[in-house]
């Protein structure tokens, strides 16, 4: 008990120091923004007149100044803010690592105070951060699965715009307006790009980089070929609507000669953890010494290892790239 207490001050001390630092750092970072942006356009009549501009846009990872200055260093955190965007997650990187961080220590503190095992605290705390990101992955994986089914649709929307006599980029516009979510909103964020002054070509990978498929990828260099050695867009992005349409009839067929396997992935995931929670509820005295003996604690770690090993071979198996 004295070490948590003294855990829980150094954390309170800790957060405190940082809320203040973080408010001084504030202040001079509003000061250091104005005396950039004055410094700017003071040097605006200098730029050549052929000088290339960018479209760039400043996406925070914090609103917290010092907070930001530090994430920036790290390319994981600018990977975890990707995967927020791409998971149609409004959460800066800093908040969803502040909230990791909160739901591990809550569930740490909780299963100590609950159980006094160091260990299965430890446990706790490890799974409760990583939940987060679990959630995150998901809704990214389910955001991009919406994202194919709509595809073909949006193809089909861009070539009848194109065979109709509309521009290119006027076509960007009208899918963005008559396609649902979440393409609408990659397809407005593509045409609001080239609108504002970006070349098409940057705006196109930029699209490849939010949303890395590979149908996107065979859209994108379709249209960048059509672009530069001509051709009729409108043939080229019927063929492409088809063979993307023709690769969802082979993934579903993969999906049902897969059925069994990922059903007993499921059935050997769930088994052990249900048994051992059966046996807690009805025979506590039996499977106790699985959590208070240190033979216990091997086997837990050694049986959540197979565990995880298990699956990953299991998904390997069953996982067919189409």
């Amino acid at each position: 008990m004295p070490l948590l207490i003294a855990l829980v001050v150094f954390f309170v001390v800790a957060v405190a120091a940082f809320v203040a630092g973080s408010l001084l750092d504030q202040r001079n970072a509003r000061a250091r923004l104005i005396k950039d942006r004055l410094a700017t356009v003071q040097k605006a009549p200098q730029r050549e007149p052929n000088e290339e501009l960018a479209l760039l846009r400043d996406l925070q990872l914090s609103q917290i100044p010092a907070f930001d200055t530090l994430l920036r260093r790290s390319p994981r955190v600018s990977a975890i803010q990707d995967a927020l965007l791409q998971a149609g997650m409004k959460f800066r990187a800093g908040n969803f690592l502040m909230l990791c961080v909160l739901c591990g220590a809550v569930a740490g503190l909780a299963t100590v105070l609950y159980t006094r095992n160091p260990a299965i605290a430890w446990a706790a705390l490890i799974i409760s951060t990583f939940l987060p990101y679990s959630v995150v992955s998901y809704r990214r994986q389910k955001r991009f699965e919406k994202f194919e089914e709509l595809f073909p649709e949006a193809i089909d929307t861009l070539a009848r715009a194109v065979r109709a006599g509309h521009a290119f980029t006027t076509a960007l516009e009208m899918i963005s307006n008559e396609v649902a979510d979440p393409l609408a909103s990659e397809f407005r964020q593509l045409y609001e790009e080239q609108k504002f002054g970006m070349p098409v070509r940057d705006a196109l990978m930029n699209l490849t980089e939010r949303v890395p498929l590979v149908d996107v990828k065979f859209f994108v260099t379709a249209v960048m070929l059509q672009r530069e050695t001509g051709g009729n867009l409108a043939e080229i992005l019927d063929n492409l609507s088809y063979v993307i349409r023709e690769r969802f009839k082979i993934q579903r067929q993969v999906k049902v000669h897969t059925a069994q396997g990922r059903l007993t992935m499921l059935l050997l995931m769930a088994m052990p953890p249900t048994v051992v929670a059966i046996l807690l509820i009805f025979s506590p005295d039996f499977v106790r010494p699985l959590f208070s003996d240190p033979i216990g604690h091997a086997l837990l770690v050694l049986s959540i290892a197979l565990q995880t090993l298990g699956y990953f071979v299991i998904r390997k198996i069953i996982k067919i790239q189409v």
